[in-house]
């Protein structure tokens, strides 16, 4: 059997679909903090079981005959550690054979703030000594498109990336990647390292003109200081550690650290990734 945390969330359930196309479904475990969200998978043949991170004894039942695990990284920046570990160690104690876990591009180069969570976990999955595989996924198209709103309000991208760029693809595409990796035999993906991004890299202003061209407005890409990026961030209502988290990431697309030409993410799953100009006219 196959398990994925955070079934319910954006990534998780694009990666049930995709498991779906790909195996049954009394095949799959969606491990969820709420069963009731995902009633819909259940009604589809999906097993579902609560797992909740700050109850380690119910992942360490939700485990129970699973084969292969799908960690997908928690949305709690600077807890994701402890929350892993719960995960790991339940997977262990199970006998799970085979753990792939979404970390980062370049995770264990990269200086930006999301980096050392992952490259932690990256180590925590090394000393249990169980066959994992590596998903080191890159900027995701929705990480833009899903802020269109304010965009559209002001005319405006802002950001403090001056021209670094970024190879971004859509959460289906990494979601894809994620299903055939976790559907391939253990032998042939344990130990492996995917470093995944998008297929096209372009800068902040050719993302403005983008969306300039699918909305038909006047849109044009502010480059600022991340100081004053963050300080504009906290004043749209943004909270302080989150703002600095995405200062830090939008500054270092600088140095190219959100940037790959690989094409790894593409031939994983047999097909070009999603253009950023596709997933902008979706959100519009």
């Amino acid at each position: 059997m196959i398990a994925v945390t955070g079934a319910s969330g954006h990534l998780g359930r694009l990666v049930i679909k995709a498991l779906l196309e790909r195996t049954a479904a009394s095949e799959i475990v969606a491990l969820v903090r709420n069963p009731d969200a995902v009633s819909d998978l259940a009604a589809a043949g999906v097993t579902v079981r609560k797992a909740d991170y700050d109850q380690p004894e119910s992942y360490s039942a939700a485990l129970k005959g699973v084969d292969k695990l799908l960690l997908i990284s928690g949305n709690a920046v600077g807890q994701r550690v402890p929350q892993h570990t719960v995960v790991i160690e339940a997977a262990k104690a199970n006998d799970v054979k085979f753990i792939a876990y979404t970390s980062l591009l370049k995770a264990d180069k990269s200086p930006m703030i999301l980096a050392s969570e992952h490259v932690a976990t990256e180590a925590l999955l090394k000393k249990s000594g169980i066959p994992h595989a590596l998903l080191r996924n890159g900027w995701y198209n929705e990480n833009f498109t899903e802020n269109l709103a304010p965009v559209l309000a002001t005319g405006a991208v802002i950001g403090s990336s001056a021209d670094g760029r970024v190879a971004s693809a859509s959460r289906a595409d990494y979601a894809q990647a994620a299903a055939v990796v976790l559907t391939a035999p253990i032998e042939a993906q344990a130990g492996k390292i995917h470093e995944l991004a998008g297929d096209e890299a372009y800068d902040m202003n050719a993302y403005a003109d983008k969306v300039a061209k699918a909305s038909g407005k006047q849109i044009a890409y502010v480059d600022m200081s991340k100081e004053d990026y963050v300080n504009a961030l906290t004043g749209a209502g943004i909270p302080e550690g989150f703002a600095q988290v995405l200062g830090d990431s939008s500054e270092n697309v600088k140095g190219g650290w959100l940037e790959d030409s690989s094409g790894a993410l593409a031939a994983l799953i047999g097909r070009p990734t999603t253009p950023i100009a596709k997933s902008i006219e979706a959100a519009l």
